[in-house]
C-alpha cells in the first residue's frame, strides 16, 4: 500500500494494518491471540505490503480506534442510550453517530446484555426450570464467571447436559433469541441481529469448564466421556494449554517437572513466551537450566507440530498431577484450598 490519506477511504484490513503497526511489535502479538487464522493472514499481509504511512493518518487510525473502544465501554455500562448521549458530549452528534453506526453490526450481537448486570444467585432463581437448551443459549451470552456459577449451581444430572448443548450450539436463529428474550421480558429484544448469530461451541463451554470447581468440572467431562466421547476430547485438549503452566505455583511445577523428560522439555520451550520460559527455568537447578538452554540453542529450528506434541505431554502430565490432587491449578472460580 502506498502512502495513504484518510480521504481515501481506508478499508478495515487497511486500518487495522496501521494501528498494528502503529502498537509495535509486542502488542500486535498478544492482539493476533484473539484472531482468527484467516483474519492474522489477511493483515499480516497488509502489513508487508504497507510501504508507507503518513503521521497524520496514523494518529486518526489511533484516534478512530480509541472512539470505537469508549463508545463499547459506554454501551456495556449502560446501553446505547447512554454511550450516544457521553459520545454527544466529547465528539459533537454528528461524530458521535458515525462512531456508533461503526459498532452497529457488533452491537447488535447483545442480547440478553440485561443478565450480564444481574447477580449469578438471582438469575439462577430465574432460569433454573427452563428447559437445559433454554439455559445452554442464556449462559452462551454471559461472561465465563457468571456462567461458571450458574452451572456449578444446577443439579448435577443438569450440568452435563447443559454443557453439551453448549458446546454442540453453533447458530441461533433470531426468531428463537426474541422468544427466549421476551420470556425473560428482556428490553434489549431490539438489538438482536437480523443474521443467524455465532454462540457457544467448545471454547465456549471451555471458558466455563475452566472457572467452575474441579468437582463439577470432573463431573461433567465424566459423563461427556461417555455420552460424548469425541466432544469430550476436543474439550479436554483446549481446556489447558501449555502457557497455563503460568497458573501453577513454584511448588506445583516443580513436581510437573520432574515427571516430565528434558528432550520433551527443550523442545516445548522453543515457541514459548520468555514469561513462561522464566517461570520453568526459575524452577529447575542452574546446571540443568544451562543444559536445556543448550539443548534448545544447538537443535536448531523444530517443527510446530513438534513442539505442539512436546507441550501436550507436558499438558498431559499436568493434568494427571491434578487429577491425583498433587498439584493445585489456581482458578478463577475455585476450588477450595485448605492450608
Amino acid at each position: 500500500m502506498a502512502a495513504a490519506s484518510y480521504d481515501e477511504e481506508l478499508s478495515g484490513v487497511q486500518k487495522g494494518a496501521i494501528l498494528l503497526i502503529a502498537l509495535g511489535p509486542e502488542r500486535s502479538a498478544e492482539i493476533f491471540k484473539y484472531l482468527k487464522e484467516e483474519e492474522i493472514e489477511d493483515l499480516t499481509l497488509e502489513i508487508a505490503n504497507t510501504r508507507s504511512v503518513t503521521p497524520a493518518v496514523k494518529e486518526q487510525v489511533l484516534e478512530e480506534f480509541y472512539q470505537v473502544c469508549l463508545a463499547q465501554q459506554y454501551i456495556a455500562e449502560g446501553g446505547i442510550g447512554y454511550a450516544k448521549e457521553l459520545l454527544e458530549k466529547a465528539l459533537g452528534e454528528e461524530k458521535a453517530m458515525d462512531v456508533i453506526g461503526k459498532l452497529t453490526a457488533s452491537l447488535q450481537v447483545k442480547p440478553f446484555e440485561f443478565i450480564r448486570k444481574t447477580e449469578a444467585s438471582q438469575l439462577l432463581n430465574f432460569i433454573q426450570d427452563e428447559h437445559p437448551q433454554t439455559i445452554a443459549l442464556i449462559l452462551s451470552y454471559l461472561s465465563a464467571s457468571q456462567a461458571a456459577m450458574i452451572v456449578g449451581a444446577l443439579p448435577p444430572e443438569r450440568q452435563a447436559d447443559v454443557a453439551k448443548r453448549i458446546a454442540l450450539m453453533d447458530r441461533t436463529s433470531p426468531d428463537v433469541v426474541k422468544e427466549v428474550e421476551r420470556i425473560l421480558e428482556t428490553k434489549l429484544a431490539s438489538l438482536v441481529n437480523q443474521d443467524y448469530t455465532v454462540i457457544g461451541g467448545v471454547d465456549s463451554v471451555v471458558e466455563i469448564l475452566n472457572t467452575v470447581d474441579r468437582s463439577t468440572e470432573k463431573h461433567i467431562m465424566e459423563t461427556l466421556e461417555i455420552d460424548e466421547p469425541e466432544l469430550a476430547e476436543e474439550i479436554r485438549k483446549k481446556m489447558f494449554v501449555f502457557e497455563d503452566i503460568l497458573l501453577l505455583d513454584d511448588r506445583a511445577i516443580q513436581r510437573v517437572l520432574r515427571d516430565v523428560d528434558n528432550g520433551d522439555l527443550a523442545i516445548a520451550l522453543k515457541s514459548a513466551n520468555e514469561e513462561v520460559q522464566n517461570a520453568i527455568f526459575n524452577n529447575l537447578s542452574k546446571r540443568l537450566a544451562v543444559m536445556i538452554r543448550e539443548d534448545m540453542e544447538f537443535m536448531g529450528p523444530v517443527r510446530m507440530k513438534d513442539v505442539e506434541e512436546a507441550q501436550q505431554k507436558i499438558v498431559n502430565v499436568i493434568r494427571r498431577l491434578e487429577d491425583s490432587a498433587e498439584i493445585v491449578i489456581s482458578r478463577g472460580g475455585g476450588d477450595e484450598i485448605v492450608v
